[in-house]
């Protein structure tokens, strides 16, 4: 599954002194792309929550190409690259949607654990949601 861009406009109070965005906010605009992206497969991450599905943070990694200012508009594209029932992976490209240069480049990989951090299996535990996140991994 292709997902849609994440698009919108960087905040006054997300740049710093050189009136660029910070650095800590790229990782931001990741995880809000992953929500969005998991709200196109019809993934509610409070509901899994709910069912004692938590999907935290391995390691996310950022590169940094060109600085997003204030007020301009950007565009998170997302897939899925990997995603084996215990442990999924994304890769981010953050474009500037006025001329489609590359603002940003990074991955995260997260992993499900139930509320005591064990390790779960999605396929075990939802094997609905587990076949909505097969059908959205991209080569």
């Amino acid at each position: 599954m292709k997902f849609k861009p994440y698009i919108r406009k960087v905040n006054y109070y997300e740049t710093d002194r050189m009136s660029i965005v910070h650095h800590s906010n790229y990782i931001r605009y990741f995880e809000e792309a992953r929500i969005y992206a998991m709200e196109q497969l019809g993934c509610d991450l409070i509901e899994m929550e709910r069912q004692n599905m938590i999907i935290p943070v391995v390691d996310v990694y950022a590169k940094y190409h060109k600085s997003l200012g204030c007020s301009d508009e950007f565009a998170v594209y997302i897939k899925m690259t990997y995603f084996n029932g215990v442990k999924q992976k994304f890769d981010y490209e953050i474009r500037f949607t006025s001329d489609n240069s590359l603002a940003c480049t990074g991955h995260s990989t997260h992993c499900f654990v139930n509320e005591n951090h064990k390790p779960i299996s999605i396929k075990r535990i939802n094997p609905e949601i587990y076949n909505k996140f097969m059908s959205a991994v991209e080569e």
